[in-house]
């Protein structure tokens, strides 16, 4: 393409891509990129040129054998040939490797023949970058007035030869493939712009952008209105704080209103404040509208009785002219958006999918792979089978992207998913950036009546057993309370293996209760570690004005699924069950015996105490902790706790024994013995200590379990109840069956309330209690956006013992545990928290397998990386 501005002629760089330039020698190239540099128009290092790269080879830049013998010239000639080769294959590395970058490159070379011009076209191929021929067609007589100036002339003969050669190539040059060809006859005379990427953009104060609308186009309304859009009075949808609308494509076919939809957008677009991309529907509309042979089904052919409608209220006139307008809208679109801050590319916008290599580029190549993402043939109904390329997405610029309906918005390694299935009767999903926000409404119906919808299909796969390769080089979970986690994919690999071979069935892992930090700073008091005033001042800080503190059983962490009968269990998990009780790490709590008895009876007391019915649930889900401690840490206690303990009371008692046999003898002794008589004593508190939280049981009588969250019912979580709640619903739990036990509680919203929390914490610790979990007044707690601690625990003097050691309240001991650091621990009780939450919500609204599974076991990744076990 050539533009004149008052009779000047325009040339455009591309953005990116090869311009081979095509001259004998003489016809100046270097001079003309050399004026192009001057001017601000390329980059010096933009330039590749045969003459620089042979002395980057050799040394030199040409070789000159003529007036030689002829024995000479031939090996002068040979060594000239070879270093040209070498040369040509060095500077072609360079201009692929740019090339794989996106980058202008531009080759000063004769390029006389078409084999060598061929090379360029195939590296622009092989990279998806545009190629460009530049012929410098000068007059012979031209050429060989200037090879008279040279420092190194090149001959008379040989200008003559390449003259010769450049004019019978030249015939043939623009049927060679360039994308462009420009016959410059007089350089000096052109003037030379620099085109933009026009796939790039600012992002500006932020960005919506919308999923496959095809045809919804009251749906997309509303959804505008949700995201704050509204109309000016020329019909516009503008946003009060500026931000620009953006359409994943597919906005036509299979929906009521594809005329509509297509024109809101042509408006939009053209007035600014709005982008979209191409689509396969666009494309396939778009040839339509061209007049090519297209066959209109899956929904397209809604638009052409649209248009028929049209032309009948309106005029065929006025269809011709729409058509045509249409047509060249959907034609501009863009294969994909990058969308930038500060010149760093943030988001990339397409319509199936894009890989990383292509981003930012456009080929025909490019067009095809984010119109149709990556298929794999067809299945037995004609359907594409989709391959997952947002597996290998490492770039790391967040991909939003639609085509493939699924029921809930997907996050996976960094892409997000927004098509959900609006015009099959699922939901039109907008996605806020920087926000990082799904906003979306429901469909007003399933308009497209397809029996074997997208969405049919998920349900019916719902059980599907997860594709591990999504997960196992690390990926990202987006939740509603934290925004994205990412978890790597070395500690994934980890929890991989711990699923494969020792947790229960992945329909029945649904949550994993989320790891408490202790306080984030240790206690100001010398005598303690730990102190619930920490736990006040962090909570305060954080603008909490109300505190649960909840008394925290010396047992294990376990999570309880129970069914309100067997056929209940099949919706939720696949099979029908009873239920399930499994430990913080995913695998079963209980032998098969014990669980089943501890099932049947939790189930008939509820059933009996009609608590299935009351709530009008199917379900109950409970975090819980399950007493006695020896229960699950029977092999614990054997190895760490009672051999210790013992060995540790017999050494310090001969010790003692020794030490006064020698105070007897008459030897001063007085500060060993006062040292020892009180290592004897912290022996006999670590032995206490322990012992306290175990106790025999005979089959199922002796165990108890005090539930502390009670997580869900079919339909709905509790996540946004306040503890109390949870507390009072443990009670009324423990009044229905003698298995629940209730919790002690203490509500804190004062100074006197604190002072009287500490008094029943010392109280409670000195008499061998583990301690308390203090925790803000709702499950989910924020300072302002930010999520704070869910819960900190403090535990008490004597039990720490079991944790610090037997003497880790010897003043040395004390001061070095002080310095202990609770900032990834910390983290993690967040991440988790949010992960937890996310996966019950995902399981309660019945979502595929996967998409539980990609919490649960973010989760337990997250448990296998390195932290110091004692926090």
């Amino acid at each position: 393409m050539t533009d004149k501005i008052e009779g000047q002629r325009i040339i455009p760089f591309p953005h990116g891509g090869i311009v081979v330039l095509v001259g004998p020698s003489n016809s100046g190239k270097t001079t003309l990129l050399r004026r192009l540099v001057d001017e601000g128009v390329l980059l010096g290092t933009e330039i590749v040129s045969s003459d620089d790269f042979r002395t980057l080879v050799g040394d030199i830049e040409f070789l000159d054998w003529k007036g030689r013998p002829r024995e000479e010239a031939d090996i002068i000639y040979n060594d000239y040939q070879l270093l040209s080769n070498l040369a040509f294959e060095a500077m072609n590395t360079v201009v692929a490797m740019r090339s794989r970058l996106g980058k202008l490159t531009v080759v000063d070379a004769t390029h006389l023949q078409p084999e060598y011009r061929r090379k360029y076209i195939e590296l622009a191929a092989e990279y998806d970058v545009p190629c460009a021929a530049w012929v410098l067609d000068v007059p012979e007589q031209t050429l060989l007035a200037r090879d008279k100036t040279r420092e190194q002339p090149r001959g008379k003969q040989r200008v003559k030869s390449q003259y010769s050669q450049f004019k019978r190539s030249l015939r043939g040059v623009r049927d060679e493939g360039f994308e462009f060809t420009y016959v410059l006859k007089e350089p000096e005379a052109v003037q030379f712009i620099r085109k933009v990427n026009p796939l790039l953009a600012e992002i500006g104060v932020g960005i919506d952008v919308i999923g496959d609308i095809h045809g919804c186009y009251d749906e997309m309304l509303e959804l505008l209105g949700e995201l704050g859009y509204a109309a000016d009075e020329e019909g516009l949808y503008r946003h009060p704080e500026g931000r620009t609308l953006i359409s994943v494509g597919d906005v036509m076919s299979r929906g009521p209103k594809s005329l509509d939809t297509m024109r809101f957008w042509k408006k939009h677009c053209e007035a600014g404040i709005a982008r979209m991309t191409d689509s396969n529907h666009g494309w396939k509309i778009a040839r339509y509208l061209s007049g090519r042979k297209v066959t209109l089904s899956h929904g397209d052919e809604h638009i052409a009785a649209e248009l028929e409608q049209y032309a009948q209220e309106a005029g065929e006139d006025a269809a011709a002219l729409l058509k045509e307008e249409l047509k060249q809208f959907l034609l501009s679109a863009p294969n994909h958006l990058v969308m930038c801050r500060d010149g760093v590319r943030r988001v990339v916008i397409t319509h199936a999918g894009i890989r990383d290599g292509y981003i930012g580029k456009q080929s025909a190549r490019i067009q095809d792979f984010c119109r149709y993402g990556d298929t794999d043939g067809f299945d037995g109904k004609g359907s594409p089978v989709r391959k997952e390329w947002y597996t290998g997405h490492e770039s790391g610029e967040l991909i939003i992207w639609g085509h493939d309906p699924r029921p809930y918005p997907t996050v996976v390694k960094n892409t997000v998913n927004i098509d959900q299935g609006a015009v099959f009767g699922g939901s039109l999903t907008g996605y806020r950036y920087p926000e990082q926000q799904f906003v979306s409404v429901r469909a007003h119906r399933d308009y497209a009546r397809d029996p074997d919808s997208p969405l049919i299909r998920w349900e019916r796969g719902r059980f599907s057993p997860p594709n591990l390769r999504k997960f196992v080089e690390g990926y990202s979970v987006m939740t509603d309370a934290y925004g994205e986690i990412s978890v790597r994919g070395d500690y994934v690999k980890a929890a991989i293996d711990s699923v494969s071979h020792f947790t229960i069935p992945l329909e029945e892992l649904v949550y994993i209760p989320p790891t408490m930090s202790p306080t984030p700073s240790v206690s100001a008091d010398e005598a303690y570690l730990e102190h619930p005033q920490e736990a006040f001042n962090y909570f305060r800080s954080q603008g909490v004005t109300t505190m649960v503190a909840e008394k925290k059983h010396m047992g294990s962490r376990a999570v309880l699924l129970l069914f309100r009968d067997e056929e209940a269990a099949v919706s939720f998990v696949g099979r029908p069950t009873l239920g399930t009780i499994y430990s913080r790490t995913g695998r079963a709590f209980f032998d098969k015996e014990t669980e089943a008895q501890v099932l049947a009876k939790l189930n008939a007391d509820l059933l009996q105490a009609d608590y299935f019915a009351k709530y009008n649930t199917e379900l109950l889900l409970l975090d819980a902790e399950i007493i006695p401690w020896n229960l699950k840490a029977r092999e614990l206690i054997a190895t760490q706790y009672a051999h210790v303990a013992e060995s540790a009371i017999m050494d310090r008692e001969k010790l003692l024994e020794k030490l006064r046999q020698a105070e007897a003898a008459g030897r001063d002794v007085t500060d060993w013995l006062q040292e020892m008589e009180e290592k004897l004593r912290n022996a006999h508190v670590f032995r206490e200590a322990f012992q306290q939280y175990c106790w025999d049981v005979s089959g199922i009588e002796g165990i108890r379990i005090a539930p502390f969250h009670t997580l869900a019912h079919s339909g709905q979580s509790f996540f946004d109840h306040t503890h109390v709640w949870h507390m009072e619903h443990g009670r009324e739990l423990a009044g229905l069956s003698p298995l629940f036990m209730e919790t002690e509680y203490r509500v804190i919203t004062s100074q006197a309330d604190e002072a009287d929390l500490i008094k029943w914490w010392q109280e409670m610790t000195e008499e061998g209690h583990e301690g308390i979990v203090i925790k803000p007044e709702t499950f989910i707690a924020r300072n302002g956006k930010a999520l704070i601690q869910p819960a900190i625990k403090v535990r008490g003097r004597k039990y720490l013992h079991i944790i610090y050691g037997i003497d880790y309240l010897h003043s040395n001991n004390l001061s070095r545990l002080k310095l202990r650091k609770t900032g990834k621990k910390e983290r993690h009780a967040l991440m988790e928290c949010a992960l937890s939450a996310e996966s019950v919500n995902r399981f309660i609204r019945k979502e595929p397998l996967e998409r539980v599974h990609e919490c649960v076991l973010a989760a337990l990744s997250l448990e296998s990386e390195p932290v110091d076990p004692r926090l």
